[in-house]
């Protein structure tokens, strides 16, 4: 079968590859689309965990072509999204229900092999039937929308909250259309993009601001008293610090863009004590697979004004360079065309 090998940072290749068996308690799935992340940009750069070579691709949906020995809950045939997380199941972390922090935490696509590829091998237990209502390419948004609800349980936004999200990425979008639907009094966007802004319009942001002169400015006169949340999604140390300017009085700062390892930012303690703030984090899901596949298939979130590029594996680092760029917004790679 076809696949991307990242043999070493900055250096990819589509090569012919062994089709996985599964082992017992696994499954095979064909992969019908999988999109791109900002972490599959950290593989291929090696600023991330990951061993070499490794196939990464972790935000997919397919069909299921082989079953291993064991497996009951899922049938070859099966149009399916797969959880790419690995707990163990049985660490410290994983009896507390906090999956996400599992010693021997692990990821398809991160750490094994994943699913830019014709064929991926994963846990049968990670695999979420779909119904036909569903397009694999809007399958495959679920494994991102699941980190924003996994956020979104991690912040407990109020009804009646003002937000402010720091930039206008597709992860941007789908915590928009959350929390537009979560009754937030007001939903503010700022990005260095217009057309990025536009979408975010379209899909329920209250006010959009442009990033850069005059943003600080504009930003309070929207919220003269500050905004109850703010959530930096850019992942950018600079951006998240301009957070705490915007933050009200016992307000909330979301750390949910992956800064870059080891970067840091200034936080003055008076400020967080003097403004009884709340500073938090989100790493990626924990379990929450099943209410973001229900938002998506009850439209309440809508991914499809998102899914800018598709494009063969040949096209994998064309990919990656698009991904992020001012004219797309969600990429995914179809491996079977």
């Amino acid at each position: 079968m076809r696949a991307v090998v990242v043999e070493k940072p900055e250096t990819a290749t589509v090569l012919d590859v062994p089709r996985p068996t599964p082992g017992p308690g696994e499954v095979v799935v064909q992969v019908a689309a999988c999109g791109i992340c900002g972490t599959d940009k950290h593989i291929y750069a090696g600023s991330f965990l990951s061993h070499y070579p490794l196939t990464p691709g972790h935000e997919f949906a397919g069909v299921v072509s082989d079953i291993g020995p064991g497996v009951h809950e899922v049938r070859e045939g099966d149009r399916v999204a797969v959880d790419p997380s690995l707990f163990c199941g049985e660490c410290y972390y994983c009896r507390k229900l906090q999956g996400n922090h599992c010693v021997r935490w692990g990821a398809i696509g991160d750490t094994t092999n994943g699913a830019f590829a014709e064929y991926v091998k994963v846990p049968a237990r990670n695999c979420y039937k779909l119904s036909d209502s569903l397009s694999f390419e809007e399958a495959a948004v679920i494994e991102p929308l699941s980190c924003v609800a996994w956020g979104q349980k991690r912040l407990q936004a109020q009804p009646g909250d003002s937000v402010l999200l720091l930039g206008a990425g597709p992860m941007s979008l789908l915590w928009t259309q959350m929390l537009r639907h979560g009754n937030a009094s007001q939903i503010v966007v700022t990005d260095l993009h217009e057309p990025r802004l536009a979408m975010a319009r379209g899909l329920g942001a209250s006010a959009t601001v442009p990033a850069g002169e005059g943003q600080a400015e504009r930003l309070h006169e929207l919220a003269p008293h500050g905004f109850d949340v703010v959530i930096d999604v850019t992942g950018i140390p600079a951006v998240l610090q301009s957070g705490f300017d915007y933050v009200a009085p016992m307000g909330k700062v979301m750390v949910f863009g992956v800064c870059p390892l080891k970067s840091t930012i200034t936080v003055e303690p008076f400020q967080v004590y003097n403004k009884d703030l709340t500073i938090l984090g989100s790493m990626a899901l924990n379990y929450t697979f099943l209410p973001a596949i229900a938002m998506l298939e009850s439209g309440v979130v809508d991914v499809k004004p998102m899914l800018t590029h598709r494009l063969p594996l040949e096209d994998f680092t064309h990919a990656l360079s698009l991904a992020g760029s001012r004219e797309s917004m969600k990429v995914q790679i179809a491996p079977q065309s």
